[in-house]
């Protein structure tokens, strides 16, 4: 089954996407070091800062993360992060396809304000990445499929 076709991922990025819901971020791991088939591992409402606990330095995996942006008490706004995870002590092989695998998983999990690549804890810092977030400003991506 590929990720397009795997419904407890899109439910999942649904229910992290509903600003009702508590649900804040999701990540998606592979199967096993021998497939190629992501799965969703986890998801949880401790935002940015539980998601970094959850990833292992032998481990590659993705996520997203709902953020909430303010300016002062009344501006908030919500932002969405997708993050792609290679830890240090990541397998080659595994290192090389992830780009094809990214691909793959924007034609999913489609709508985000930025991109962060990550392979240590340092490199998904909460302060910085509202910086981002800040800067991208109204910039909103969205996936699309050409044909």
């Amino acid at each position: 089954m590929t990720i397009a076709q795997n419904p407890e991922i899109a439910a999942a990025y649904e229910d992290v996407r509903n600003d009702k819901s508590e649900t804040n971020w999701l990540s998606l791991e592979y199967v096993s070091d021998k497939k190629d088939e992501l799965k969703l591992a986890k998801s949880g409402s401790g935002g940015l800062t539980e998601f970094v606990k959850e990833l292992k330095p032998d481990q590659a995996a993705f996520g997203y993360i709902r953020v909430p942006i303010s300016n002062d008490e009344l501006s908030q706004r919500t932002k969405f992060v997708l993050v792609c995870w290679c830890g240090p002590q990541v397998k080659v092989m595994r290192k090389a396809k992830l780009g094809i695998h990214k691909s793959e998983v924007k034609k999913v999990l489609q709508a985000f304000s930025i991109e962060v690549m990550g392979s240590d804890v340092h490199d998904l810092d909460e302060k910085d990445i509202v910086l981002q977030l800040r800067k991208a400003g109204g910039k909103y991506h969205l996936n699309c499929n050409e044909s």
